[in-house]
Order: structure tokens, then C-alpha cells, then sequence
């Protein structure tokens, strides 16, 4: 299944990961940042830290189940300070009913402040979402470390900018 990732030119907050352990404390950090009812984009190629990130932004929310991405359940419900409704939409190709998934239901809890949506390969939500988050993780100078660009639709809260400060060079 063939999946486009944006252009890393429209991201234009950056932060350097110099490994999977400061992907995961990325992930931790932006946890603080969470209050409910966001919606987490996360793109990148197959094996960028995707599901590193959101092992991290799990942890930060005082979820102790183990985070694993969703790729054969599609969505998965974790309970910490917030509800975090982990997706992963790799399988998913354009003819796929998301109403199946349950996305309608999750929409509306995230959209009540109730839970947080964290997505893995979320082109085909697209057409579902309005304000987001969204994060893109590529490789970096070495073969550990990652490049993640964050962006806002429409606009990147302040506080996210600022995640950038955090990264480990």
C-alpha cells in the first residue's frame, strides 16, 4: 500500500532526536502538553520512531500498558491522565469504510476533550480532521538519530514551537 509523505518544507518547527531514547522523551515532553481533545498526526517512514514517539507520549500520560503500534487492530484504547486512542492506518487504503474502525465514535470523544487521537499513517483521516498537530519524523545525520518537524492545521500552538527548545542537538 502505497503511502505519500508530506513535504518536509511545510513543517516549520524541527527538532533534533539523536536516538530512539530521545524520540521517546520527545514523545514524553509533548505528553505535558496534552489537555485533552488534540488530535496527533504522526508521519514518517517505516521505521522513523513513529511508534517510539508514541511510547513516550504514552508514558508521559501515566500509561503503563504496553504501547505497540495498532497495525493489525487498527485502533487501540490506552488509559492514563487522558485517553489516548492509538491508530494505526498502514492497512487502510482509500476504499476502506473508517466508520468500521470506529472513527466516529473516537472523533467524538477526542472532540469532547475526553481522549487524545494519536495517528500512525493518517492520510486517510484527513478528510476527517479539522485542527491538528502534526509531527514528521525523518532520518537523520546518523543512522540513529531523527529529524521531527512538527506543523498545525491551521496553526501550530505556541507551546509545540517550543518543543523544539527541548531536542538533544
Amino acid at each position: 500500500m502505497e503511502h505519500a509523505l508530506p513535504d518536509p518544507g511545510g513543517f516549520p518547527v524541527a527538532v533534533r532526536a539523536g536516538s530512539p531514547a530521545a524520540s521517546a522523551a520527545l514523545g514524553e515532553r509533548a505528553a505535558g502538553l496534552l489537555r485533552g481533545g488534540e488530535t496527533l498526526l504522526l508521519w514518517g517512514p517505516l521505521g522513523a520512531g513513529k511508534t517510539t514517539f508514541a511510547q513516550g507520549l504514552c508514558r508521559g500520560l501515566g500509561i503503563g500498558d504496553e504501547v505497540t503500534s495498532p497495525t493489525f487492530a487498527l485502533a487501540n484504547r490506552l488509559e492514563g491522565r487522558l485517553v489516548v486512542h492509538h491508530l494505526d492506518c498502514y492497512r487502510l487504503g482509500p476504499d476502506d469504510d473508517l466508520h468500521d474502525v470506529g472513527l466516529d465514535a473516537i472523533l467524538d470523544e477526542v472532540e469532547s476533550g475526553a481522549a487524545v487521537l494519536l495517528a500512525e499513517w493518517p492520510d486517510p483521516l484527513l478528510p476527517w480532521l479539522r485542527d491538528r498537530i502534526e509531527l514528521l519524523a525523518t532520518p537523520g545525520a546518523d543512522p540513529e538519530s531523527r529529524v521531527w518537524r512538527l506543523r498545525g492545521v491551521p496553526e501550530l500552538p505556541g507551546p509545540w514551537a517550543a518543543l523544539a527548545a527541548g531536542g538533544d542537538g
